[in-house]
């Protein structure tokens, strides 16, 4: 029998398999049927912090600006059939009462006030650790870059030192520089880094002329970007690293931990294919390992990273000449 186990934030998991913020944690009866496929934890759908503003009427944003308040009421219109704070806490309890997996909440916001409270009631709930999912899109010309890395920062700082439970910070992939800045969010106390976030970007519907929301699942296309990052990273942060978008077959988690991530978050392949492929999953990394000669998915973690790989250029810029280069000779 190949050993699976893996520790992610200090959480010991039975797997590298965590179920990513996405509808399949709304309800106890999907996160129990999850339990039982073989998921190792659950990240829960975020709680925005719009859902706080709407009670709590909290306008002190780091990043607001003069005319921030005519978009509240765009926001309260979205978030006001989504669930309370009362609600989300009462569900933690919930989940934590009736599955013996790690129930990971999750936030989703731009300021300190919206949040700090927030996270120390999901530990007084029993959250078992926190993802942070920090989404701001600046639109300000005005808006210097290193004002907003500097604002990030300081609200991981106010966040994990508000709490004692383990702290995951989910950023994107258009960070400045993600090695300096995965780096300063480790320093302010993040202890796993989350690669990526997915944004879902706004369409136009030519036939109504109206701007429309578009989702789109993810692909095994996009896992590439995320372990290029981990692989990167990996020993260069002392912080546990998880890649979650474009997680979708045994090959995509083998990869993953190949390149340094400790865990893989998967959501897609699940809303796509059914909870019950997730056993197969598992199935098949235990089957590659075995077939490999491999005992545990320990002895695969980070064999392929820019650390330890005997080609790491392969990871950085050669890796464009190289491909543009691949391209031409078989034209």
């Amino acid at each position: 029998m190949v050993d699976l186990k893996v520790s992610y934030m200090g959480l010991e998991l039975k797997n590298p398999v965590v179920i990513s913020s996405s509808p399949l944690g709304e309800n106890i009866e999907k996160i129990r049927c999850l339990e039982e496929n073989g998921a190792a934890a659950v990240v829960l759908p975020s709680f925005f912090e719009e859902q706080a503003l709407q009670s709590e009427l909290s306008h002190s944003l780091l990043y607001e600006k003069d005319g921030y308040s005519k978009y509240l009421d765009y926001y309260y219109d979205i978030v006001r059939d989504k669930v309370t704070p009362d609600k989300y806490l009462s569900f933690i309890k919930e989940a934590k009462s009736k599955v013996n997996i790690p129930i990971i909440a999750s936030l989703n916001g731009i300021s300190v006030s919206g949040w700090i409270n927030t996270a120390i009631d999901m530990e007084g709930a029993g959250a078992d650790a926190l993802e942070l999912n920090i989404y701001f899109l600046p639109t300000d010309p005005e808006m210097d870059g290193r004002v907003i890395e500097e604002n990030y920062l300081e609200l991981v700082k106010q966040i994990t030192g508000s709490v004692a439970i383990p702290v995951a910070v989910k950023i994107h992939p258009f960070l400045s520089s993600i090695p300096n800045m995965s780096r300063k969010l480790v320093t302010a106390g993040a202890n796993a880094l989350v690669f990526f976030n997915r944004f879902y970007q706004p369409d136009i519907n030519l036939e109504n002329m109206k701007i429309e929301p578009m989702l789109r699942l993810s692909t095994s296309e996009e896992l590439r970007t995320r372990i290029r990052w981990a692989a990167i990273l990996f020993s260069r942060v002392d912080a546990d690293i998880a890649i979650t978008g474009g997680v979708h077959t045994a090959q995509d988690i083998i990869k993953s931990i190949m390149s340094g991530a400790r865990v893989t978050m998967i959501a897609s392949v699940l809303l796509e294919r059914g909870i019950n492929c997730l056993p197969s999953l598992l199935e098949e990394v235990e089957e590659w390992l075995s077939n490999h000669k491999y005992e545990s998915l320990q002895e695969i973690y980070g064999i392929m990273s820019h650390k330890t790989t005997s080609q790491p250029a392969l990871w950085e810029r050669v890796n464009y000449l190289k491909v543009l280069d691949s391209y031409r000779q078989e034209k």
